[in-house]
């Protein structure tokens, strides 16, 4: 099971994009950026995984082809742990990647040994459930009618939930909006909220209490993930769970001590940006030590979406997958749909990660090889 190569496509999908607008003026209206890895052993096994690739997708490829090949080519596949901790040096002395860089990496990893055992990837980690409830996620939208619209959608369609990311104008138009919301798919319906980090301490204290008065479930990222000193003050003034550490670099290390301080009431990670596989499951088991939920974030691309939910089954502390609305903005990469029904997603049964990437979608999208 020694790796043979790697190769790492860069890739540009022109045909889906996004309005300017839905991420508040900075999205690439053009297409979508994206790089895909692919590690074969000397007895031809191989696997392949999509990456984020943030602005650049050559620049992200180039980036993580001169610091993973060397690290990956002639090793055991199955050594993932070490290549973990090999992998943190190399980073440290002087790679410094991107978060998302070792993400697909790691995913690779995983899927060669499942497909080598013949097990589909969540009972190879260790199987906990086989059916996950789902929610959706908005994107940034214009006006209530529009948060209304989609949530009103999502509990006709079956899903478990629906969370806002609200436009973020001001602090009041963001509360109307929730309770627009509320009001709309009524009290039994389960609402979360992520304003997306842009807020004072203040702010977030009257917009957490606004969200209690109308029975949402959690709120997430109010406040940049690395402000510990005021998400800790954040979540011991608000009894709404405050959520955090998407973003935060260096899982699980990083996520320590937002859990053992209790600077959050519940983690996030996802493979894209925690590292993989080995970088969700380690902050899960952390935060699950604590008695506390890790809440499994949206990685975009759907190929890593079905890696994320081989995770949600895989842990106990883990509420629901997560998807992008409008779904069909983000339905590429994969040759069938994610295994999503009425608001359910279904485990896979076969070996790996249990479907098949779109070749030839990736083959149109390629624009570089490394």
């Amino acid at each position: 099971m020694r790796i043979a190569t790697v190769d790492i496509r860069c890739c540009h999908h022109r045909e889906v994009s996004l309005a300017e607008d839905t991420l508040l003026g900075t999205s690439n209206r053009d297409g979508f950026e994206f790089v895909v890895y692919t590690l074969t052993t000397e007895e031809g096994l191989s696997a392949s995984m999509f990456g984020f690739a943030g602005r650049s997708a050559r620049g992200s490829g180039e980036l993580a082809a001169a610091a993973l090949k060397p690290l990956l080519i002639g090793r055991n596949a199955l050594d993932r742990e070490a290549l973990w901790h090999e992998f943190r040096k190399v980073d440290r002395f002087w790679s410094h990647l991107p978060i998302y860089s070792y993400g697909p990496a790691d995913v690779c990893l995983w899927l060669l040994g499942a497909e080598a055992a013949g097990q589909p990837l969540h009972r190879y980690i260790g199987g906990c459930r086989t059916e996950v409830p789902t929610y959706l996620s908005s994107m940034f939208l214009k006006t209530a009618d529009d948060y209304v619209a989609e949530a009103v959608a999502a509990k006709a369609g079956g899903y478990a939930a629906y969370k806002l990311h609200p436009p973020g104008r001001s602090v009041g138009e963001d509360i109307e909006i929730h309770a627009a919301v509320r009001a709309a798919v009524g009290p039994e319906f389960t609402l979360m909220s992520d304003p997306v980090a842009f807020m004072t301490l203040d702010e977030a204290i009257r917009y957490g209490r606004a969200l209690e008065r109308l029975d949402y479930r959690w709120l997430e990222e109010p406040i940049p993930d690395e402000n510990f000193s005021a998400l800790r003050e954040l979540s011991r003034a608000l009894d709404i769970p405050v959520i955090g550490t998407e973003v935060l670099a260096k899982h699980p290390y990083s996520v320590a001590e937002c859990v053992a301080g209790r600077v959050v009431d519940a983690v996030r990670a996802d493979v894209s940006w925690a590292g993989g596989v080995t970088g969700v499951l380690k902050t899960a088991h952390l935060a699950e030590s604590f008695h506390m939920n890790c809440e499994i974030h949206s990685a975009i691309f759907q190929p890593l979406e079905l890696v994320n939910l081989h995770l949600c089954a895989a842990v106990k502390n883990c509420s629901y997958f997560e998807l992008l609305c409008p779904r069909e903005k983000f339905e590429f990469g994969l040759a069938s749909p994610l295994p999503v029904e009425g608001g359910i997603a279904t485990l896979p049964e076969k070996p790996g990660l249990g479907a098949e990437l779109d070749w030839d979608l990736i083959d149109n999208a390629t624009v570089a090889q490394l």
